[in-house]
């Protein structure tokens, strides 16, 4: 289709007669002088030139003839479309509404189409125009109106024709042309609007239009007929038989039969695709006789997939293959014979092994969704060699992860170990992007399918050796819940972290299930002199200064356990005391590090063996909850643009008691180690638990829960005070109102990584956002850091401090936001306290997150509730890019299409400096690269916005015009998105 530039160009060919439909003299004549300008300040002058001149014949000139108003209306419009404002001659535009000629006319709803916007005022004139020519007698003139209706759209338009399109679909006297608009303008209104068009007995009779003799009109009924079943699918259930029928007479007939609608030798092929998603918005035909034809007309789609091609052209093989896979999409859906089942996944399979990568992705899509029914697991199953193949051997990183979806999908008790192994294997060189999701695949397929326990043990462990930066929370807390039940795994357990510990270069996520376990069951391995208590000791302080501040405090932990466990042994205590008392622990800076330290060392020095057998008595079995692995990763995909991988349930693991002391070595049973091969449901699938079941971990940020309470107890204060907990970031409900310098705060931070962010009487709150460079491998270029400064500036102390983060509308699948419990519930007056926030870019995003602090004055008891925007526009997640100017420009031409340039002309608010502009865009995140542009006085940037999902080239240029005190910035990208977020958040600034 052309666009509204191109029709104009053609509008201005010349033409014999002044009112001939195709060529305006004055119009080709403004558009040439147009394009020989040498200058943007040329081409403005012309511009503005001709405004005065067309903007004079509006108010002078009274007797203008309809030729004068279109070509005086092309001019406005073409005018616009080089990104200038026009605020004049939207009444003479409406005026043309009313001509009988179909070229003023079609002008007139042209330039409607493009300027006007939902608000404007005249709409109303414009509303009553449509009406005249949806009355019309001429087709064209409906389908203008039409046309116009769907451009323009919004609840206005809605409710003025919701009542009137349906007449016109369902009327005997329209033309399939006017049915055809029709259908798709409807359909345009119903997504936009959907209260303001009435359900009423047009919706009945539009299903009949699949038996229409055109074409057209049934590819165009199909779509809006599948956007009324997806809202009310009962009302429309007759609509299965029509589109069955209808796609038995595309698929048995020949092309000849449809030469007007048969694309490279296939017949149909949208109308067909359009077709088979609609049947599989519903089960299988109930009707014999209809589910037979389905199934004629299936297995006629599976048979013509192994004709020879009839043309070597890959439009041929596109069109065919398009049908190919919705018909297997829809025999999956329908899931009812089996022999369609296996020949689909025999079709499939072929595909897996095809040259052309797009086929390889989709087939693998649509195996994963076969793998999932009960009757195809043993065909899915015959292809697991390809797969692993396609895994070890794919180049496309897509392709890839779609086979581990797949390979997830077709695991059971039989294959875990070798697919399990494969996952593991590709870890090691899989793309950033999926690791962590495909961690947590491992995690859960090793939980749900393992044997025995001790392959689980092993497995975990290798994870963690191999992707320790990946392996979240959830997935070392949960190795932990069983080890903590299952009795008979604790000693191979404990002796597996004591061996895995004794590596040079060990994760820290080792370090924290390590310390947990021997904290708890290293009295198992005590009695083997290589592994004594003092030696384990040792081996786990070895690791203590490497380790965060939360790790430490695990440490800690253990080493208060090993005091109390292995009180037998005086160098073991000694060692505790040691460490306990020394100056980097009991004055660290770190709060809770320092009192946890103090308290452990009090507690074992007063020697009250009651007190402190009671507080540091073995850990019982975790309690029934489900797995918040699944959860996550359930979580995880809703992020990926990928097909859903369906998610296996799972029932919690079973519990086992806590042991009984028999007055051995430590005070504790020590059972003999039982490594017994038979099949073990670790999570309780085939049988209820009978005792206490273990669950997921809480929201704590260093070890799981114990059981019936929210203390954390590796982090729970010995004396009874609860620790802090991780800040809770909400998913779109906002807590508090917005400060009314929230937005001026925030603008701030769009050129700068540092400043205040709100401060009053009471509080000053400070942000200091890190520079990339500083953060290093640790963080993904799609992550990074900020840290929130509290300071207190009234005399008084301030409680209750609270702080939180709201993710409003879709953000919360556009990035995640993690603040860190660091912050005390108190502040005293005059400190200042840091609070580290972590941000993950998962895409493009606009909305902003909005930081929620809430606090009491204690001298007052003054209530204050904020509502503030966290700094975090999406250009914080730039990567500056450098280009010569060759390159700049190429790549510049490679974005020429109208959806990936976002433009914006704006008044300067600030002097034209050149060395201030230089510095703002420097701030701005992308790479400022002088001495590209032909124009010296203009400015280029490039980068690339780095997200979870993907990585958008950014390109963007400002030019000032110094006479006219303005800019026009421009801003090209694949995302047409992210273009206008970049001339939101710089427009601004200049």
């Amino acid at each position: 289709m052309k666009g509204a530039k191109d029709f104009l160009n053609d509008l201005a060919m010349p033409a014999s007669g002044k009112g001939g439909e195709g060529g305006m003299r004055g119009l080709a004549v403004f558009i040439s002088d147009i394009r020989n300008c040498k200058s943007k300040e040329a081409e403005t002058k012309r511009i503005n030139k001709e405004l005065a001149n067309i903007r004079s014949k509006f108010k002078g000139d009274k007797t203008l003839d309809g030729y004068q108003k279109k070509k005086y209306v092309c001019k406005l419009l073409f005018i616009f479309l080089l990104g200038h404002d026009i605020d004049f001659g939207h009444m003479e535009a409406v005026n043309l509404l009313g001509s009988n000629k179909y070229s003023e006319k079609h002008i007139g709803y042209l330039y409607i189409s493009v300027l006007m916007t939902t608000q404007n005022d005249l709409n109303k004139l414009i509303v009553q125009s449509i009406k005249n020519d949806l009355q019309s007698a001429q087709p064209i003139h409906i389908n203008l109106a039409l046309q116009c209706i769907a451009n323009v759209a919004g609840k206005q338009m809605a409710e003025s024709f919701g009542m009137e399109i349906p007449k016109l679909l369902t009327s005997g006297d329209a033309s399939p042309d006017v049915k055809q608009s029709a259908s798709l303008c409807l359909l345009k209104l119903l997504r936009i609007c959907p209260e303001a068009v009435p359900h009423g007995e047009w919706a009945t009779r539009v299903v009949h239009l699949l038996n229409d003799h055109h074409l057209g009109v049934v590819t165009a009924a199909t779509s809006l007929i599948h956007e009324l079943v997806k809202r009310n699918p009962e009302d429309y259930k007759n609509c299965v038989s029509l589109a069955v029928a209808r796609l038995g007479r595309i698929v048995q007939q020949s092309n000849q039969d449809m030469q007007d609608y048969t694309y490279y030798f296939v017949a149909a092929p949208w109308l067909s695709v359009k077709l088979l998603r609609l049947l599989q918005l519903y089960s299988p035909p109930e009707d014999p006789a209809t589910l037979a034809r389905l199934t004629a007309c299936l297995e006629a789609i599976l048979n013509r997939s192994n004709e020879a091609p009839k043309c070597k052209k890959v439009q041929h093989s596109n069109a065919k293959n398009a049908v190919l896979f919705e018909a297997i999409n829809l025999i999956i859906h329908m899931d009812m014979d089996q022999n369609l089942l296996n020949r689909a996944c025999h079709q499939l399979g072929l595909f897996l092994s095809h040259k052309e990568t797009n086929l390889r992705y989709l087939a693998l899509e649509s195996m994963c969704n076969l793998a999932n029914t009960d009757c195809s697991k043993d065909s899915v199953q015959a292809h697991l060699n390809t797969v692993i193949n396609s895994l070890k051997t794919e180049r496309d990183v897509s392709v890839r992860q779609r086979a581990v979806d797949l390979l997830y999908a077709m695991c059971d008790y039989n294959n875990v170990k070798n697919i399990v192994a494969e996952m593991l294997s590709y870890l090691e060189c899989a793309d950033y992007s999926i690791r962590e999701e495909l961690v947590l695949k491992v995690a859960i397929l090793s939980e749900k399918y393992a044997k025995d326990y001790t392959w689980y043990v092993d497995t975990i462990l290798r994870l963690i050796r191999v992707a320790g930066d990946y392996v979240s929370e959830e997935v070392w807390y949960r190795v932990i819940q069983i080890v903590t039940n299952v009795e008979s795994v604790r000693h191979y357990a404990a002796k597996m972290v004591f061996e895995a510990l004794q590596a040079p270069a060990c994760h820290e996520n080792m370090v924290k299930v390590g310390g947990y376990i021997l904290g708890e069951f290293g009295n198992l391995i005590a009695r083997d002199p290589a592994s004594a208590p003092l030696v384990q000791f040792k081996l786990l302080h070895s690791k203590y200064p490497l380790c965060s501040v939360s790790t430490r405090i695990m440490l800690l932990n253990t080493y208060a356990k090993f005091a109390n466990v292995f009180s037998d042994y005086d160098g073991v205590r000694r060692a505790t005391e040691e460490v306990l008392a020394s100056d980097t622990n009991i004055r660290n800076s770190d709060v809770e590090l320092q009192q946890r330290a103090s308290e452990y060392y009090k507690l074992i020095s007063m020697g009250n063996t009651e007190v402190i057998l009671t507080v540091l008595d073995e850990m019982p079995a975790f309690p029934e909850k489900e797995s918040s692995l699944l959860a996550k990763l359930k979580k995880k995909q809703t992020t990926t643009d990928g097909a859903d991988t369906p998610v296996v349930e799972k029932k919690p693991i079973p519990a086992a008691r806590p042991s009984a002391t028999n007055g051995n070595l430590s005070g504790r049973s020590s059972p003999e180690p039982s490594y017994d091969n038979k099949q073990v449901d670790l999570l309780g699938l085939d049988d209820e638990p009978t005792m206490n079941g273990g669950g997921a971990a809480a929201g704590a940020t260093a070890a799981p829960p114990p059981p019936q309470q929210n203390l954390d107890p590796l982090f729970g204060d010995i004396f009874g005070v609860q620790p802090a907990t991780p800040a809770p970031v909400s998913n779109g409900i906002v807590n508090s109102a917005i400060h009314p310098l929230a937005e001026d705060a925030f603008k701030k931070f769009i050129l700068a990584d540092s400043g205040v962010l709100f401060e009053d009487d009471k509080i000053q709150i400070s942000v200091q956002i890190e520079a990339r460079q500083s953060l290093g491998y640790t963080k993904a270029p799609s992550s990074t850091q900020l840290s929130l400064y509290y300071g207190v500036r009234c005399p008084f102390a301030l409680t209750d401090f609270h702080v939180s983060c709201s993710l409003p509308g879709d953000l919360p699948s556009r990035m995640a936001v993690t603040l860190q419990p660091t912050v005390s519930s108190r502040l005293e007056p005059g400190s200042q306290t840091k609070q580290p926030v972590d941000v993950k870019c998962i895409q493009d995003y606009r909305e902003k997150p909005i930081l929620n602090i809430s606090f009491t004055n204690s001298g007052t008891r003054e209530f204050t509730n904020l509502g503030l925007y966290l700094p975090v526009p999406v250009n914080k997640f730039f990567q500056p890019v450098v280009f010569n100017s060759a390159d700049f420009f190429m790549k510049w031409k490679q974005l020429s299409e109208p959806a990936q340039e976002s433009q914006k002309v704006f008044t300067a608010r600030f002097p034209i400096d050149t060395q201030a502009v230089q510095t703002k865009l420097s701030g701005f995140g992308m790479a400022l690269l002088p001495n590209i542009d032909p124009n010296p006085q203009n400015f280029v940037c490039a980068g690339i916005l780095s997200t979870a999902n993907s990585n958008i080239g950014v390109l963007l240029r400002l030019e000032p015009n110094l006479q006219s005190n303005m800019y026009r910035l421009t801003v090209r990208s694949l995302t047409h998105n992210v273009g206008e977020t970049i001339c939101l958040l710089l427009q601004d600034h200049f």
